[in-house]
């Protein structure tokens, strides 16, 4: 009995101690992308773009005003509750950018694609995203993450290979279940991070990434 205690207590605390490990490294690799995201926009001297409020629609954070990332000099989202407080926020879907071709040097969603239904509305929010903005930055939950298997609103599997967006439908639903996205995404490297934050040339760490 006390050795079947023992070997659960252990598991459970080793599972604590991943699902740890994971959420801070989700969190460093939003941190740096948005870091990026508004370096590259100030060094194009051009407004960086938030799609997707920080605030979400979790009213914890509005209540203890914790956003999730930066506000950016725009912020856009479905509610308004997402960008309490913005002055410049912008009630819109992400599939139809009220914006003109590159309004913006850069633009940063967080936590954002794996909502929407299904891979075609994640690919013309993406290809909205890489026309209004000079450079494209997105994070979204990584695959260990138990409480993104659990997150019933997600419907969508999102990740970065290389030069290659994954978009992948959860589930059974639907007649697709993975495309590849290859318009020009941003991923997070030391090497693109480093050179940014530093002013050197932008376009070319872009391509190199």
């Amino acid at each position: 009995m006390y050795t079947v205690l023992f070997l659960s207590t252990g598991i459970f605390i080793g599972v604590v101690i991943w699902q740890l490990v994971v959420w801070l490294g989700e969190i460093r690799d939003k941190d740096k992308k948005y870091e990026v995201a508004a370096a590259f926009a100030q060094k194009v001297g051009k407004p960086l773009l938030v799609a997707g409020g920080p605030f979400g629609t979790y009213r914890v954070r509005r209540l203890l005003n914790m956003p999730a990332h930066g506000n950016g000099d725009v912020c856009l989202d479905v509610v308004c509750c997402a960008f309490t407080g913005h002055p410049r926020g912008v009630i819109a879907d992400v599939t139809q950018i009220p914006f003109s071709d590159k309004a913006f040097g850069a633009v940063f969603a967080s936590h954002l694609l794996e909502h929407l239904p299904i891979i075609d509305d994640a690919k013309r929010a993406l290809a909205e995203l890489n026309r209004v903005a000079e450079a494209v930055f997105i994070a979204y939950p990584s695959r260990q993450s138990i409480g993104a298997w659990l997150k019933r609103e997600h419907h969508l599997w999102i990740w970065q290979e290389g030069d290659v967006t994954y978009i992948e439908q959860r589930g059974n639903s639907g007649d697709k279940n993975m495309e590849e996205y290859r318009g020009q995404i941003c991923q997070k490297s030391t090497f693109i991070t480093e050179n940014v934050l530093r002013g050197r040339s932008v376009k070319k760490e872009v391509r190199d990434d």
